[in-house]
Parts: C-alpha cells; sequence; structure tokens
C-alpha cells in the first residue's frame, strides 16, 4: 500500500509565502509524474502544477510566475513554494502521482489534502 502524505498548509497573509511537501510512503513502488491540484470551495478541483520524473513542470495560467514545483527523488517527495499568495489562492491543496506497485501499471494516487487559507 502506498500512501501520499502532505504537510505545509496554513492561514498566510496576502503577499506571503507557503511551502507545501507531500511524501510518499509504502514499499516497492515507482513514482512517475507527481503534481498538485486545489479545491476551493463550491468549486471544482483544478490542476495546480505538474512535474515529470525528469523534472519537466507545467503550471496553471493562474500560478505561473508566483509558485514553483520541485521533487526529490530520493525522498520521494514533492514539493510546492508559494509566494505572493492571493485571497483567489485559498484552496484545500491535494497531492497527486502516478505510481506503479510492483510494477503494476502506474495509477493515480492522491493526498488527504491541507489547508491553505490567504487573509488579512
Amino acid at each position: 500500500q502506498v500512501q501520499l502524505v502532505e504537510s505545509g498548509g496554513g492561514l498566510v497573509q496576502p503577499g506571503g509565502s507557503l511551502r507545501l511537501s507531500c511524501a510518499a510512503s509504502g514499499s516497492s513502488f515507482s513514482i512517475n509524474a507527481m503534481g498538485w491540484y486545489r479545491q476551493a470551495p463550491g468549486k471544482q478541483r483544478e490542476l495546480v502544477a505538474t512535474i515529470t520524473s525528469g523534472g519537466s513542470t507545467n503550471y496553471a495560467d493562474s500560478v505561473k510566475g508566483r509558485f514553483t514545483i520541485s521533487r526529490d527523488n530520493a525522498k520521494n517527495t514533492v514539493y510546492l513554494r508559494m509566494n505572493s499568495l492571493k485571497h483567489e489562492d485559498t484552496a484545500v491543496y491535494y497531492c497527486n502521482a502516478n505510481i506503479s506497485v510492483a510494477l503494476t501499471y502506474p495509477k493515480p494516487y492522491w493526498g488527504q489534502g491541507t489547508q491553505v487559507t490567504v487573509s488579512s
């Protein structure tokens, strides 16, 4: 069984910064692409950023230039550095990873979500 555990959410003022972390744990698994999604109240879950195993990144237009996704393959961890936070960034942030367990076909795994609230 593979689990994704997120940390780093919280309350921050507009213009502030936060860093989210998501670590995968388990046995006999390999991780392909990883990413972050978010869901605000009353809205659908949306893509924030993704990163391939080779380090190629993709961002939603709304976060380009403010957020940075990175990963440490040795630690099976993905990070999201969020700068210049805005009220509209308030949401539950979910970690996602495409994981192959015991050489099976990769499938998506999700973390439990971490709340980010941007408020003065």
